[in-house]
């Protein structure tokens, strides 16, 4: 495990309707930050999307399905009695989970189903700030061919 990142199981309730999830609790929140907006992202299969890191935010990730994907975190703070470490984890259809990634905790998804994959996110920081006129808080590396920061 690394230090701060958090990942959770999702119960799945089922009826003859369907089913439903939790997500997000108050009052199972402890130290998390609170999000402060929500979106959804769709992810074809074979894609990986990151890895980045970001300076302040905490992405509160949620693998529901369809699809599955491979989940890759790396400890990046220097101050961390985790620093240097790897986690990998399965999500999605066959194993609904809640990932937190703290800021500093580079992190990146792949899509390893045969469908389109959906991931909802509730980051703690508005994405460019308020009325999007801030910088991206993001540590791109996916583009350094020399990152060691690798999914596969």
């Amino acid at each position: 495990m690394i230090e701060g990142v958090i990942v959770k199981p999702l119960r799945k309730f089922l009826d003859e309707r369907g089913w439903l999830a939790e997500l997000y609790r108050e009052d199972e929140r402890g130290d998390i930050p609170r999000p402060v907006m929500a979106y959804l992202s769709v992810t074809n299969p074979g894609i990986t999307r990151g890895p980045h890191e970001h300076v302040h935010q905490t992405d509160y990730f949620c693998f529901l399905g369809p699809s599955n994907f491979k989940i890759a975190l790396w400890d990046n703070r220097k101050n961390s009695s985790t620093f240097g470490q790897k986690m990998t984890v399965y999500a999605g259809q066959d194993h609904p989970m809640m990932i937190i990634a703290p800021p500093g905790v580079v992190h990146a998804y792949k899509n390893i189903g045969t469908e389109v994959g959906s991931v909802i996110n509730f980051p703690d920081k508005l994405y460019r700030g308020p009325g999007k006129t801030e910088d991206v808080d993001e540590i791109r590396h996916e583009a350094d061919p020399n990152s060691p920061f690798k999914v596969d």
